[in-house]
C-alpha cells in the first residue's frame, strides 16, 4: 500500500520557511498551524485576502513566527505565475511546499460548462505542476526539501475530472520521488478520504448519510503526511478504512470499479441537476 524509500535527513541549517496554499480552511489551514507550531515561518496562499490577513495576525501573535501573504487565485495564470517567482526567489528560500488548494464540481462532464472543467484543471493539475518546478530548481541550490501534494482516495476511483487529476497528482509525486533520487528533496501525496472542512459544502455535495466513522479531522490527515515525508515514504493514505478502501479499488474488477463510482454519485446525490 505505501512505498517507502529511505532518504537523508535534511541539514539542519536548512532555512525554515514554508509555502501552503489553501490556507484559510481545512488541510491547509491545520498544515501552516502545524508548521508553525514547529517555529516555521510561512508564506500564506489563498484568494480571500480578508481571512489571510486575519490568519497571519493569529498564526504571528500564537507561535512567534513570521507569515507572509499572497493573495492568488491558482486559476489564473498572472497569479499562479507570482507565487512561481516566490518559490524562485534565492534571497529569501523556501524548504517546504505544500500544494493543498483544491476545489470539486457537482456536476457530471457532459453537463457542466467546459469553464469549470478548465478552471478545475488549472487549480488541480497545472498549479501543482508548476509549484512543484519551482520549488526544486529553489530546494536543489539550497541543499533540500519537503515537497507535499494533498490528493485523495478519489484518485484511484472513477469519477470524472476531479478523480482523474487526483491520479494524475499521485503519479506525478511518485515519478518526481524517484527522480530526484538522492537530492535531498523528497516529495510525497497524501490521499485522505472524507475530512471535516468546506469542501462538500462548496460543490453542493449531500454528505449526511456518510456515516462518522468515515470522517477524518483535518489536523489528522496534516499530522500523519508530515510525518510520513520526513520519513521518505511517497504515498501515503490515512486511516485504516481508507487503506482498505483504496486496495479494494487497486484489486478489483474494473466493472465493480465503475459500478462503485455510479453508486457513489447517486450516495452524494451528484448529477447534471444539481448546480
Amino acid at each position: 500500500m505505501e512505498q517507502i524509500e529511505q532518504r537523508p535527513n535534511l541539514r539542519k541549517n536548512l532555512p525554515t520557511t514554508a509555502l501552503v496554499t489553501g490556507t484559510t480552511s481545512g488541510i491547509g489551514k491545520a498544515f501552516v498551524e502545524l508548521l508553525a507550531s514547529e517555529g516555521w515561518n510561512l508564506i500564506l496562499v489563498s484568494r480571500d485576502l480578508r481571512k489571510l490577513n486575519l490568519q497571519q495576525r493569529q498564526l504571528e501573535h500564537q507561535f512567534n513566527v513570521e507569515c507572509e501573504v499572497i493573495q492568488a487565485d491558482l486559476a489564473i495564470e498572472e497569479d499562479l505565475n507570482r507565487v512561481s517567482r516566490r518559490l524562485l526567489d534565492d534571497h529569501r528560500p523556501v524548504t517546504v511546499l505544500v500544494n493543498n488548494a483544491g476545489f470539486g464540481l457537482n456536476r457530471d462532464f457532459g453537463v457542466s460548462q467546459l469553464s469549470d472543467q478548465v478552471r478545475l484543471t488549472r487549480v488541480l493539475v497545472i498549479a501543482p505542476l508548476e509549484l512543484c518546478h519551482s520549488a526544486i530548481q529553489s530546494m536543489k541550490k539550497s541543499g533540500g526539501g519537503y515537497i507535499i501534494n494533498v490528493s485523495s482516495v478519489a484518485a484511484f476511483m472513477t469519477g470524472g475530472t476531479y478523480c482523474a487529476a487526483k491520479s494524475w497528482l499521485n503519479t506525478f509525486s511518485e515519478s518526481l520521488s524517484g527522480e530526484l533520487g538522492s537530492s535531498g528533496i523528497n516529495v510525497y501525496a497524501v490521499c485522505p478520504g472524507f475530512t471535516r472542512t468546506e469542501f462538500h459544502m462548496r460543490c453542493s455535495q449531500d454528505v449526511s448519510g456518510v456515516p462518522n466513522f468515515m470522517w477524518l479531522k483535518p489536523e489528522r490527515v496534516a499530522r500523519e503526511a508530515w510525518g510520513a515525508v520526513q520519513r521518505g515514504k511517497r504515498l501515503s493514505i490515512p486511516s485504516l478504512q481508507y487503506k482498505m478502501l483504496v486496495s479494494l479499488h487497486r484489486f478489483a474488477p474494473r466493472w465493480l470499479v465503475h459500478g462503485y463510482a455510479t453508486l457513489a454519485k447517486r450516495f452524494l446525490r451528484r448529477g447534471g441537476r444539481n448546480s
